[in-house]
């Protein structure tokens, strides 16, 4: 069965960085489209982040413009999440998703990883 791997959450104080990583396990979803998800506590899953397969298409929550950069490295089937001057607010669980759309959407991916958490203290 096809797993999402992240790895890279922590603690973190506020105006600091983190790098999250997705390493799928099988390397047909270099053709997929990757996105980022995050759930704080008693909030609903919200949409922080996607990339095309090439990495040519981007799109980006407003919460995270400027801050967090996607990126993708198909010979490593990896996709990163550069997270910089960190919040309070950002502190959720972090998801990775796999799909065949672009999208901005969680019912536009198929799989899903087991998350990572990140926490941002003021």
């Amino acid at each position: 069965q096809v797993q999402l791997v992240e790895s890279g959450g922590g603690l973190v104080q506020a105006g600091d960085s983190l790098r999250l990583s997705c390493a799928p396990s099988d390397s047909t979803f270099r053709s997929y489209s990757m996105g980022w998800f995050r759930q704080a506590p008693g909030k609903e899953r919200e949409f922080v982040v996607t990339i095309n397969w090439s990495g040519g298409t981007t799109y980006y929550a407003d919460s995270v413009k400027g801050r967090f950069t996607i990126s993708r490295d198909n010979a490593k089937n990896t996709v990163y999440l550069q997270m910089n001057n960190l919040k309070p607010e950002d502190t959720a669980v972090y998801y990775c998703a796999a799909g065949g759309a672009t999208s901005r959407s969680s019912r536009s991916y198929d799989l899903w990883g087991q998350g990572t958490q990140v926490t941002v203290s003021s």
